[in-house]
């Protein structure tokens, strides 16, 4: 017991009061982060529930009606499995639990944050499209286009979330750890594109309207998809990235603070919230403010 051994003891106690510090930190973090998940969560449902309900009467009105009302039920069904398991892991936090989610849930969770995903990008690529070459469009489109494009994005998530996360290998006869890091990484890869493909889809609609020879007017449906665009680059990516890129990197688990999926997941759930918000007060501006 010489002068070494007791330095490397203080060191340890003070290496363990700083862990625990940190942990508690982490602790108190996570209960405040899932609390509000749980709140805006709430939120976001009635606002989606609202606007499910007026788009239904106005689907046979115009297509675009047919990707709102596909985009509010994804966004449903999101905020609902995500309150869930913010509700559970805060009851866990209080050392008390009443309910049990089976794991496989968590691919219904990823289906409907992919055919969000999905929806975005196909609203603003046909937007684009309509406004560019309105009478191609208008002559080249089926008319019940939109229904049948919904249903096979819908199709499309499905398979790519039953190949997700902890549902990896429900497919497979057997699991391949390597198998299921690299598919999450070329998913990751996809929901790059599809943000990059949302964005370009505003720009050159953006450009377009200030820039080009011919005027084009705003209109709401295009200030309503480039907020939503804008919203879900801000604060619904990140999740989609967390997920499926840096959840998978060990190395980059330690460099992140130890609530990174509790924020992801609070920033995507007001993603979901903020859209009924901004459908409500674009529609409530005289179109006149736009111009």
């Amino acid at each position: 017991m010489g002068p070494s051994t007791l330095a490397w003891s203080t060191d340890n106690i003070t290496t363990n009061g700083s862990y625990y510090t940190e942990s508690l930190h982490c602790v108190t973090m996570d209960k405040i982060i899932n609390i509000l998940t749980v709140i805006i969560a709430m939120v976001g449902l009635a606002g989606n529930a609202i606007v499910l309900r007026i788009q239904a009467s106005h689907m046979q009105e115009n297509e675009f009606s047919v990707y709102i009302f596909n985009l509010a039920g994804a966004d449903l069904l999101y905020l609902c499995f995500q309150a869930m398991y913010a509700l559970k892991h805060i009851l866990l936090l209080f050392h008390t639990s009443y309910f049990n989610i089976p794991i496989f849930l968590i691919n219904v969770l990823i289906f409907a944050y992919l055919a969000g995903l999905c929806m975005i990008a196909v609203i603003s690529v046909e937007h684009c499209l309509s406004v560019l070459w309105p009478i191609s469009y208008q002559c080249q489109c089926p008319r019940h286009m939109s229904s049948v494009l919904c249903a096979l994005l819908w199709a499309f998530s499905l398979l790519l979330s039953l190949l997700s996360g902890d549902g990896c290998g429900l497919l497979l006869s057997y699991y391949d750890h390597s198998f299921c890091r690299t598919y999450n990484f070329i998913t990751a890869a996809f929901i790059l594109v599809l943000s990059v493909v949302s964005c370009g889809s505003s720009l050159v609609l953006l450009v377009r309207i200030f820039c080009g020879s011919q005027r084009i007017p705003v209109t709401r449906l295009y200030v309503t998809i480039a907020l939503t665009v804008l919203v879900f680059l801000l604060f619904g990516l990140p999740f989609g990235i967390n997920w499926f890129l840096l959840d998978w990197i060990m190395e980059l688990q330690r460099v992140f603070p130890c609530n990174v999926y509790a924020i992801t997941a609070f920033l995507s759930c007001v993603n979901s919230c903020a859209k009924p918000i901004i459908y409500f007060l674009v529609d409530s501006i005289r179109p006149c403010t736009f111009q």
